[in-house]
């Protein structure tokens, strides 16, 4: 048992991060080295740590870092390559053939599209696409961002294809002898427990979480609507379609939990949406008035970073090219204007392309199996390219094997500094990154670009990575420290794993309330609900065996948990800032994500309570 001492260290880097980043409003580019280094003091001096495991936790951590901006380089260059072709004016008049309204454009694009990419590849690539879609739009950035984020919380837990349950409740739990016999003896094989747990953590959002779409638009009414006169008024305005659109999604996406893992978030954003979209251009729950933001004088300078929002605000004149293409004089930060002859769908094939590759390359096992370097067998064809291994000198830093495969399907850094056992890598090809970049390059000919324009494309994109970069990189090796506080010696705990026991001592009986948050701690710190599932699901399958609740319970609270943690996690907030030019106001937007996440996490803990303890009190 860590003594309170030890406990009140542990948590000294995230308590400087969340005084310095929500508190004081700094930037994460001056925030995180100091958080970082913080938890390099307290893993040497306390934790006791060597000085190589600290350095190769950090390596570990930036390999992840270097992965997580591949994703948000290829977003940024699809946004310029299509903001340089013009694309995106064909686009905003696709919108406004449905509706002008800003609050149906939340509800499309920041709900349904971005569970559906959720869905789909996860990594942080629902904020980091539908960000720069909703600025393009004419949002503002903080906007853009904020309606991103939460929209699409509700399919985090079944992000990637399933991959937070199946890699983070799944496999972590068959791991362990013990838990894994305890889970046989209760009647149960570790992948019908982890269903279970699918079910359940899908039952808690749908209980709560039908409310996100009406959440998501109060809060860019509330936040960036007449700033005298705030007011939810617009959102109770549109409640009735935002009501609509929430159980348009849960119903299908409760119903595809009960088979699989795998498809909750894109069934319920498929059909969902499609329901949506047939009942307005029906005509059902189409707003009265058109609802808009402030007039673009009126915004204030932390709404808008250095990219503007839509055309309008371009800066510069359309030129035009011999297809029709337009590029504003204002350089690739800007919405070009023009393309009006462009049709809809050639607008929006880059996109259409970029969903459908990450379907197939998910949902197909052959393709994700070979595109991460692992053998497999495609229509009868034995597919195999094994890795070239290249053995590094035993010598501080320099220990342990490098595995480079000859395509770049990924490189893996095993064993770091030699004798750690820690260990990271980059899935160059199978990470939305390169489909992201793939369909960026397959524009170019699609809409006849020149050199000129696509050099903008990429310059731009290459210049707003820098910031992004630092940050990162400490925030990510931070969160490797804590995590791997506890490698270098058996039967030592780590600081996370000691702050989440206190948490659970501390609350007793009370410990189904706190369940979800204590996944939502995971996931803040490492942006990822896998890595929260994998950090913190056994200790919540243990807690609950040793207070007698149900497990199933309390591990699907984790799972929705690890989800919600996501809307405060600190890369995943400068991915999605960095994609609309807004980096440095990280933040601004975690202060005000903390209100949904405080809905959502007393949402949860009452239902679990409820259930452990009322209704389901006999559950394993």
């Amino acid at each position: 048992m860590a003594s309170p001492v030890e406990i009140l260290l542990a948590a000294t880097p995230l308590v400087l991060a969340g005084v310095l980043l929500v508190g004081l409003l700094w930037p994460a580019t001056r925030a995180m080295p100091i958080a970082y280094l913080a938890a390099v003091a307290v893993g040497l001096g306390v934790w006791g740590m060597p000085g190589e495991y600290v350095a190769a936790a950090s390596i570990a951590g930036a390999m992840t870092a270097i992965q997580i901006l591949w994703i948000v380089f290829g977003a940024l260059l699809l946004l310029y390559t299509l903001m340089q072709a013009g694309a995106f004016d064909r686009i905003n008049q696709g919108f406004a053939q449905i509706s002008d309204d800003r609050r149906v454009q939340v509800i499309l694009l920041g709900f349904f599209l971005a569970t559906f990419i959720e869905g789909a590849a996860g990594f942080g690539t629902p904020a980091a696409v539908v960000a720069p879609l909703l600025l393009a739009l004419g949002f503002p950035a903080l906007a853009a961002v904020i309606a991103a984020l939460i929209g699409h919380i509700i399919a985090v837990t079944y992000g990637a294809v399933g991959t937070p349950i199946i890699i983070g409740i799944k496999d972590p739990l068959s791991s362990t002898a013990a838990t894994e016999t305890a889970i046989t003896d209760g009647g149960f094989t570790v992948a019908d427990y982890s269903l279970e747990v699918a079910v359940w953590a899908a039952t808690y959002h749908t209980l709560v979480g039908f409310l996100m779409p009406l959440f998501a638009v109060g809060m860019v009414v509330y936040f960036f609507g007449d700033r005298e006169e705030r007011s939810l008024e617009p959102a109770w305005e549109v409640a009735p379609l935002c009501l609509f659109a929430g159980l348009a999604f849960v119903v299908p996406y409760w119903l595809s939990a009960q088979v699989s893992a795998e498809f909750p978030s894109l069934l319920g954003s498929m059909v969902g949406g499609a329901i949506v979209v047939g009942a307005l251009k029906a005509g059902y729950f189409v707003p009265d008035e058109e609802w808009d933001f402030p007039d673009r004088e009126e915004w204030p300078a932390h709404w808008v970073g250095t990219i503007e929002p839509g055309e309008s605000s371009s800066g510069g004149v359309a030129t035009g090219t011999d297809d029709g293409a337009a590029v504003a004089d204002g350089g690739a930060g800007t919405a070009s204007i023009g393309r009006t002859d462009m049709s809809l769908l050639r607008a929006w094939t880059p996109y259409i392309l970029l969903v459908a590759l990450l379907v197939v390359t998910r949902v197909w096992d052959p393709i994700a199996a070979f595109l991460q370097g692992e053998p497999t067998t495609l229509l009868g064809v034995s597919l195999e390219i094994p890795p070239v291994t290249v053995s590094l000198p035993d010598v501080w830093l320099l220990g342990g094997k490098i595995e480079i495969h000859p395509l770049l399907f990924f490189t893996r850094w095993t064993d770091i500094g030699g004798g750690t056992g820690l260990g990271g890598g980059i899935d160059w090809i199978y990470v939305p990154g390169f489909w992201l970049v793939l369909c960026a390059l397959l524009a170019i000919p699609l809409y006849r670009m020149d050199g000129d324009q696509v050099t903008a494309a990429w310059g731009e994109a290459l210049r707003k990575l820098v910031a992004p970069f630092i940050a990162l990189v400490f925030v990510i090796a931070m969160v490797q420290v804590m995590l791997q506080s506890g490698a270098h010696a058996e039967g030592t705990e780590s600081m996370i794993f000691v702050l989440a026991q206190a948490t659970a001592d501390a609350v007793g009986p009370a410990y189904p309330f706190i369940a979800a948050l204590i996944g939502a701690l995971g996931a803040a710190m490492a942006g990822s609900n896998t890595v929260s599932n994998i950090t913190f699901g056994g200790f919540q399958f243990e807690a609950a065996s040793q207070l007698g609740l149900p497990t199933q319970l309390i591990v699907g609270a984790q799972a929705v948990g690890g989800a919600i943690g996501n809307l405060v996690a600190v890369h995943n907030v400068v991915a999605a800032l960095a994609t609309v030019g807004l980096v440095g106001q990280e933040g601004r937007v975690m202060r005000l994500n903390l209100i949904p996440l405080v809905y959502y996490a007393i949402g949860v803990g009452v239902v679990a309570t409820v259930f452990s303890y009322v209704l389901f009190p006999g559950l394993f």
